[in-house]
Parts: C-alpha cells; structure tokens; sequence
C-alpha cells in the first residue's frame, strides 16, 4: 500500500500546480467556490448551519450541546439553538492572522462541567522575534458566555518568525490528565523537525495544567521537555483511536507525501530526511523514503490531497464508517473517507466530492457529522436522512 504512485508528473501538470500554490499558503491551493453539492449516500443529508464564518478553523461541543468556532482571523464564535451569536466571544488573546496563522483548533475539556476550561492553539506574537508562533492557552467563559477569562498561556513555541506557513495545530486530550498539540516545522524544514532542542515540527504532550509529564521522552535528556514526537512537517488533523487509545495524526507532506501517522513516545516521523513527496518546482527532495530510527506512515497520499481536519467515527448513525476516519482534503474540496481495519489503513474513498474546501470535519455529541468548509457551503450538518 506504500508503492509510490505518481512522483513524477508530468512538465503541465507541475506548471498548473505551481500556478495554483503560493508562498504562504504552499500546498493548500485555493478551490472554486461551489454553488452546490453532490452527495454519494442517498441516505444521508447534508445541511448548511452556518456561513458567516470566512474561514472556520477548528470547532468543538459545550457540554449543553451549544458549538464552539474559531474564525482563522482571531475570533471565536459561540452557535447556541440554531444559530451563531450576533458578536464573537470577547477576550481572544492577539492573533497574528497572517499566511496560515490565525486562530486555529479550539477543544473543550472532557471534565468541562466541573472546570470549565476551554484550549486554543493561535499564532502569537508575543515573546522573541518578529512575527510569531503558535502557542497553546486554556481560558473560561464568563457566566453570560460572552467573554474570555482566567486565561493561562500553557505552551509558546520560540522563537518568533515572519514566515507565514505551518503553525500545526490540532489539541488532543488522552483521558489520562494529559494534552497534546502539534505545531508545524513554520517552514525551515532544515533545521526544525529534527532538532530536539528547537521548538517546530513537533507533537507536544504537557500535563492538562501546563506542567510537564515526567515520563516525557526527553524529560533528563537533550530535547525539550515538552516534545512527545518529531520530524513532523505540519500537522492539521490528530484524533485517539477510539479501541487503542493510540494518537493517529495527519501532516500535510511537500508536493505529495501527505501522511497519516501513528504517534509514539519518542519516535521520529522523517521529516524533511524521508519523504514520499517532491520540492513544489519538481525537483527531488529526498532520495530516500526509508531510514533506520525513522517511522514509515501509516497511510500517504501522492499527489497531495492537503488534509486538514480529523475524526474517527463511533456514531451509530453511520454504522457503516463506524472505526474509521473521515478526513478533509482543503486542495480538492472533498471529505476522504478511510478505511480502518484492526488499526491498520485498507483503503480509502472520496465523499462529499465538491463541497468545498475542507478545513475541520468533526462527529458532533449528537452523532452527526460535521465539515467546516471555506466555501459558500460553510460549515455542513451530515445526518441519516431518515432523523
């Protein structure tokens, strides 16, 4: 399953492609905006809930069902009854909403009820250097919910940079008292990823009140007490297998080599010394696609489909995904349905073709689906037709 497919293509294809990308935004290019959409499953029906969000980044669930939307360019929403608040919650930290940068993933604590704590991750400007980083804070609402308080900043990856491009970021809770959170390689594949002792390009595990793990794998070691994993490009999508308990993750590769990874303590993932992808002007980036000490992907995809947003489905609505992962593709405005066997990938299909670029796809507390779009489309209820 891990044959290379198309690593070279051809001098038109490669000229469309570059065409299409662009500095910051690298190998998420933009989609046509969709005036409609086409659903495969006659049993399921797709329904728009919201559109006055530019760019829905990450959303979650209140404990009272009410959702919870970050807006890439520094607002967090609150969508309570049926509809979105007439103001963003107030309070948000300072965003520094260039590129790929903005706020990102929002998650709210298993044990909401009794804490009340909520995690973001957003680009920062705060600390050393120019332009920012990501960094990851919890915060409360205030009883009317319309404002940010007792905010703590847990994690800020150092040191700032200008450059627009990978911030990561997806939050993870294990149920264990911990966090994880990614943050990309911010585009200095040549020094990051494989640097332990540098912040980016990393998957980071802290204890739920910022404190670090002791049996963290570089706790007493060279490396940065924080780092869980590394070698890791830009992560846009991680979830818990729901019968392992295992971290599953997602990175945007280079032209191609988009990953799906299972993550372990202390494991190197490659990045940028094994690749199954190509530099964006089509020259080789690495040889190799294997190396001693180094992780081989669960599952690639060449060309690149550039993923973004991740969820194992447990639903009993959709017994037929039930155990496997639905993913966005921001690039071909689709959702990859795949296929999850004993833990192991077997397959994949496309659904949801053409409804628009996919930035989080999620399973509600309700059981539905739900796929946040940067298109007309918006953010996307999937329910049973029959509910």
């Amino acid at each position: 399953m891990r044959t290379k497919m198309y690593k070279y293509l051809s001098i038109f294809i490669a000229v469309v492609f570059l065409t299409a990308c662009n500095a910051t935004t690298e190998n998420e290019p933009e989609a046509d905006t969709i005036q409609g959409q086409e659903v495969e499953n006659p049993e399921l029906t797709l329904e728009t809930i919201v559109t006055e969000i530019d760019v829905p980044w990450g959303m979650d669930w209140l404990p009272n069902g009410d959702m919870l939307i970050t807006a890439r360019s520094g607002d967090l929403w609150l969508y309570s009854e049926g509809n979105l608040a007439d103001e963003p919650i107030a309070g948000v930290p300072e965003v520094w909403a260039r590129g790929q940068g903005g706020l990102l993933d929002v998650k709210v604590h298993p044990d909401h009820e009794e804490n009340g704590w909520i995690y973001m991750t957003y680009s920062s400007p705060e600390g050393s250097g120019a332009g920012a980083n990501t960094a990851l804070m919890r915060a409360k609402l205030n009883d009317d919910r319309s404002e940010l308080i007792d905010k703590e900043v847990l994690y800020k990856a150092e040191p700032n940079t200008e450059r627009g491009q990978h911030f990561g970021s997806r939050i993870v809770f294990d149920n264990n008292g911990h966090v994880f959170f990614g943050i990309g390689d911010r585009g200095n594949r040549d020094v990051n990823p494989q640097d332990v002792t540098r912040d980016m390009g990393k998957i980071y595990r802290l204890n739920e009140d910022g404190s670090i793990p002791e049996d963290n794998p570089f706790v007493g070691k060279e490396g940065l007490d924080a780092i869980f994993a590394y070698g890791i490009r830009n992560p846009q999508g991680m979830d818990l297998h729901p019968e392992t308990g295992q971290l599953w993750e997602h990175e945007h590769g280079p032209r191609g080599g988009d990953e799906i990874n299972i993550i372990e303590a202390g494991n190197n993932y490659g990045w940028p010394e094994i690749s199954f992808g190509i530099n964006y002007d089509g020259t080789t980036l690495t040889e190799d696609t294997a190396k001693a000490g180094m992780e081989q992907p669960e599952w690639y995809w060449d060309p690149s489909i550039a993923p973004s947003g991740m969820t194992f489905v447990t639903s009993e609505k959709f017994p037929e995904w039930q155990g496997d992962i639905l993913v966005g593709s921001l690039k071909f405005g689709y959702v990859m349905h795949v296929d999850v066997e004993n833990g192991k990938v077997v397959g994949e299909e496309k659904i949801f073709e053409d409804i628009g670029r996919v930035r989080d796809v999620k399973q509600g507390p309700d059981g539905n689906i739900y796929v946040a779009t940067e298109a007309d489309s918006g953010i996307v209820r999937v329910s049973p037709k029959d509910e």
